[in-house]
C-alpha cells in the first residue's frame, strides 16, 4: 500500500534470491527517484509504481539493452490503453506531446564476470490532474489521464505493460537485441534532430543518429565528429 521505494525492496529481494519475474508493486511511494538520484513524485491512488527482477544470461556491456527494451514495452502498453502513441526521448523517458508521463530507471546487481540480476523501475503517471503537479513540473511532465480527459484504470496499464514487457523479453532472450532496436527507434523523438547532450565531461550539440547494438547513442557535431553517448541528459 505505501513503501517507500519499490526499487529498494525488490533490491533486497534479488539479493536473497528471489525468482526472476518477481514484482514490487506500490500504491504509493514516499522516496521514489529517477535517475541520477533524482526526486520521483509518486502520489497515492495516481501512478503504476514498480519495480521488476529479471534475471538475463547476457554480458554485462549488454545490460543498458533492458532500458532500452522497457521503454518500448512501456511505450506499447501506453498506445494501446489509451490510443495515442508516445514518444521515447533516449534513453528511457516517455513522452507525450512532448511531456514526460513515465521514467524507467535500471540498476543492475553483477560481479566483474557475470549479472546476478537487473532491477527494471517503473514510474507511469496515470491519473495525476495538473493540480497534483509541482508548479515546476507543470510544464514538463503529464498523465494520461491529462491526455486523454479521461480517468484511466490503472490495472489494465499494469497488465498491459506487464503483457509487453513478458512479450519483448522473450524475444529478446532468444533473438537479441536487434528486433527490439528497430521498434526503439520508431518512438525515438530525437532521431535526425539537432539535440544537446549534457554528459559529466561536456555537453555536446549535434545530430542523434540512432543508436548502436549496445543501446549507445550516436551524434554527429557541426565537425562530422561522430560523439558515443553512454549516459547524458538529452535536450531537444
Amino acid at each position: 500500500e505505501s513503501i517507500d521505494s519499490t526499487q529498494k525492496l525488490a533490491k533486497e529481494l534479488a539479493n536473497n534470491d528471489a525468482e526472476e519475474g518477481t514484482l514490487v508493486v506500490a500504491d504509493e511511494q514516499t522516496s521514489g527517484r529517477g535517475r541520477l538520484a533524482r526526486q520521483w513524485s509518486s502520489p497515492k491512488g495516481k501512478g503504476v509504481w514498480m519495480s521488476l527482477v529479471v534475471k538475463p544470461n547476457i554480458p554485462l556491456i549488454q545490460a543498458p539493452q533492458l532500458t532500452l527494451l522497457t521503454a518500448v514495452a512501456v511505450a506499447q502498453a501506453i498506445e494501446e490503453v489509451i490510443e495515442v502513441k508516445p514518444q521515447i526521448k533516449w534513453p528511457n523517458d516517455i513522452l507525450l506531446d512532448g511531456k514526460k508521463v513515465t521514467g524507467i530507471l535500471t540498476e543492475m546487481q553483477a560481479e566483474s564476470d557475470r549479472i546476478h540480476s537487473i532491477i527494471i523501475g517503473i514510474g507511469i503517471n496515470v491519473n495525476q490532474s495538473e493540480n497534483d503537479f509541482l508548479d515546476e513540473l507543470r510544464e514538463i511532465a503529464t498523465s494520461l489521464c491529462i491526455q486523454t480527459g479521461q480517468v484511466q484504470s490503472r490495472e489494465q496499464v499494469l497488465n498491459a505493460v506487464l503483457t509487453k514487457l513478458e512479450r519483448l523479453y522473450e524475444v529478446y532472450c532468444s533473438e537479441g537485441f536487434t528486433p527490439i532496436k528497430v521498434l526503439w527507434e520508431s518512438y525515438a523523438i530525437s532521431v535526425g534532430k539537432i539535440i544537446t547532450a549534457t554528459t559529466p565531461q561536456q555537453k555536446i550539440v549535434g545530430e542523434a543518429l540512432g543508436i548502436t547494438d549496445q543501446g549507445v547513442l550516436l551524434m554527429r557535431d557541426a565537425q562530422n565528429v561522430i560523439h558515443s553517448i553512454y549516459s547524458a541528459d538529452i535536450e531537444l
